[in-house]
């Protein structure tokens, strides 16, 4: 009889460890399952729809001026590109000795742009005074060279057009990434203080949609302060051309002004 009865106490003991066995099992199996749909919950887009309102609006903000960015890069790419190829044929047409009427007939005809207008604007000037007469003729060089800085301000100008904006998104935008940083860590501890749970699976998705923004901000920005300076610099060199052109026909009209006196 006391065989049964401990018999008995054993398998029940037994039945209690195996239903242990089996809960830690499921307890087990279930964390296993939430750290996978957590993990798979941190997805770009996952991030933005889980972020707050604040940190939303700091990502659209950063995310369309990336884009607008991007788009002023790419103008200004070909718009650089294609004055200092329309500059080399030019002048390599200017310095190979075509006569200057048949050159600014040619010129005046299409679009200019770069070299092209400065000489344009300098032999409107010089054709308007031979048509005036003599008395025209006397300040004839000091007005070419007037027109000649304008054109060239002009052109100068359609180069560094939105330039501006590349440099404010550059030095701004990261700050404005770091709003967002500091408002999702605010909100990763006001998550804490409302469940009083310390675990990183309170803390991880404020954190995450923090350097979220930190990340769309560096992505704006890098790009916009490369761009900026390499570009700046290409405006600078053409400027540089630019200049010299307009010095080197002048010299060649006072030339031409000298010989008619």
């Amino acid at each position: 009889m006391d065989f049964v009865i401990l018999s008995t106490s054993v398998f029940a003991s037994n039945r209690g460890v195996l239903a242990g066995a089996d809960g830690l099992v499921s307890a087990a199996a279930l964390m296993s399952a939430n750290v996978t749909v957590n993990s798979s919950d941190f997805s770009f887009v996952s991030l933005f729809l889980q972020a707050d309102i604040v940190v939303k609006i700091v990502m659209i903000g950063l995310a369309f001026a990336s884009i607008w960015a991007w788009g002023i890069v790419f103008e200004k790419m070909f718009s650089i590109s294609s004055a200092k190829k329309r500059s080399n044929e030019f002048e390599k047409v200017f310095w190979s000795g075509e006569p200057f009427e048949e050159l600014y007939e040619d010129v005046s005809r299409r679009e200019t742009k770069g070299v092209e207008s400065i000489f344009l604007a300098a032999m409107r000037e010089w054709n308007e005074s031979l048509k005036a007469g003599p008395k025209v003729m006397v300040s004839v060089q000091m007005r070419i060279e007037k027109v000649m800085d304008v054109a060239l301000n002009r052109e100068i100008e359609k180069l560094e057009s939105k330039l501006l904006f590349l440099a404010t998104v550059g030095s701004t935008a990261p700050f404005v990434g770091l709003f967002g940083t500091v408002w999702g860590i605010m909100n990763s501890f006001s998550s804490i203080a409302a469940s009083k749970n310390t675990s990183l699976a309170v803390v991880a998705p404020g954190i995450a949609e923090a350097l979220f923004a930190t990340a769309l901000g560096l992505l704006a920005a890098i790009p916009a302060v490369i761009f900026y300076n390499k570009y700046s610099s290409d405006i600078a060199r053409l400027s540089q051309r630019y200049e010299g052109f307009a010095d080197e026909f002048g010299a060649i009209l006072s030339r031409q002004i000298e010989m008619r006196k």
